[in-house]
């Protein structure tokens, strides 16, 4: 069974794409094979996994306006078992042409079906935004894991969030449940971090919040801009012993879906 998984948040620099490549290639070094799908038009998973966006030939918005088969845009990476998907800027321009689109929310959907059996799991790192794109994505995967950082309003945009997933399950994809909240660029220095993590844990269910804590670390940015996951850039610091912790429990939760689909 193949899992597709969603990294949304609708606000930006909370360590989404940080958190796709760190999963993806975590969970590659654990043994399953993994597709990455950059879905945010910065292409920021393309050049975290070292990939240069001006030699590409098709992103993903050759395939999502049709111009394109998936199997035509997947990439290997250097690093055992995950493969790419690819996005450049040129992905803006897909969320004004999808507008006339029939069945414009599931184009992606469509798209991952065809490569899915071929994978594990597919990791999708969605943009930041509620627009037609970022219901593609919702509408394609089983789960989704949501990135917070600790901040002011952090709260109120993730009960935002969560209305949006009330609807598209409600209207287009029944599978659809929220897999966990990770808590990122993490600094428990700060009384208000504490304060609002505390309450984001009051206010969700205890299998929803993920153990693992992602701390700020500077090593994390450090491996971005040498476009490697940091996992492998420095596998001793503390981020990346924080995200190979995250790509297990993101393990063993898609073991615990399968299992309860076999029921």
């Amino acid at each position: 069974m193949s899992v597709v998984i969603g990294i949304v948040n609708q606000k930006g620099g909370v360590g989404k794409t940080t958190t796709s490549i760190n999963i993806a290639a975590g969970l590659g070094a654990l043994g399953k094979k993994v597709l990455l799908i950059d879905f945010d038009p910065q292409g920021n998973s393309t050049t975290g996994f070292g990939i240069k966006k001006k030699t590409l030939d098709i992103s993903t918005y050759d395939i999502i306006m049709g111009e394109a088969r998936p199997q035509e845009a997947i990439i290997k990476t250097r690093y055992k078992n995950v493969d790419i998907i690819p996005a450049t800027n040129q992905l803006c321009e897909a969320e004004l042409q999808l507008a006339d689109v029939e069945q414009r929310n599931h184009q992606l959907r469509k798209i991952i079906l065809q490569v899915k059996d071929n994978y594990d799991i597919v990791i999708v790192d969605c943009l930041p935004s509620l627009g037609i794109l970022a219901i593609n994505a919702m509408i394609a995967c089983d789960r989704i894991i949501v990135p917070m950082v600790c901040e002011p309003f952090a709260l109120e945009g993730l009960a935002q969030l969560m209305q949006t997933v009330k609807k598209v399950k409600r209207s287009a994809n029944k599978e659809l449940q929220l897999m966990g909240i990770v808590f990122t660029m993490l600094d428990k220095r700060l009384l208000a971090s504490n304060e609002i993590m505390r309450d984001i844990k009051r206010t969700f269910p205890s299998d929803v919040i993920f153990k693992t804590e992602i701390p700020r670390n500077v090593r994390i940015t450090e491996a971005q801009s040498h476009g490697e996951p940091i996992i492998f850039y420095d596998k001793n610091s503390k981020g990346a012993d924080a995200y190979k912790r995250l790509a297990k429990e993101v393990l063993e939760k898609c073991r615990e879906m399968e299992k309860n689909n076999e029921q």
